[in-house]
């Protein structure tokens, strides 16, 4: 097991990992609409949210060896269902090979972010 650690992405504590490779696969842990250069949340709404989430996502497999390309599983935890279509916006524009995907609607995020994104990739 190898640990990916981006330093321009630290997570939000450090009982976790930002992912980890094992073998041919990169488990990416849960990544907020975060702005790297800043820490906080990028403003704009769900969809800038989604898409600075994604940004980060591409950052962390990059440094692990793969891509979004490369993503096979994605879990969406959303904090209101009414907001899925212009999540999905966004998400389609990059997912468009249409990796497995879960959406969960959740009370509360971190930051209280409107969504956080994880995935599982091929190396």
């Amino acid at each position: 097991m190898h640990i990916i650690d981006v330093p321009a992405l630290p997570p939000n504590n450090q009982t976790y990992s930002q992912a980890v490779r094992l073998g041919d696969l990169v488990f990416v842990s849960g990544q907020l609409g975060v702005d790297p250069a800043t820490r906080s949340l990028v403003t704009g709404g769900i969809q800038a949210e989604t898409q600075q989430a994604i940004d980060n996502i591409a950052t962390i497999l990059q440094a692990a060896g793969s891509s979004l390309q490369k993503v096979a599983k994605v879990n969406i935890f959303i904090i209101d269902f009414a907001w899925l279509p212009a999540m999905n916006e966004v998400y389609a524009t990059r997912f468009p090979h249409r990796p497995a995907k879960t959406t969960v609607e959740i009370a509360r995020l971190d930051k209280d972010a409107l969504v956080e994104i994880d995935v599982v990739a091929a190396v």
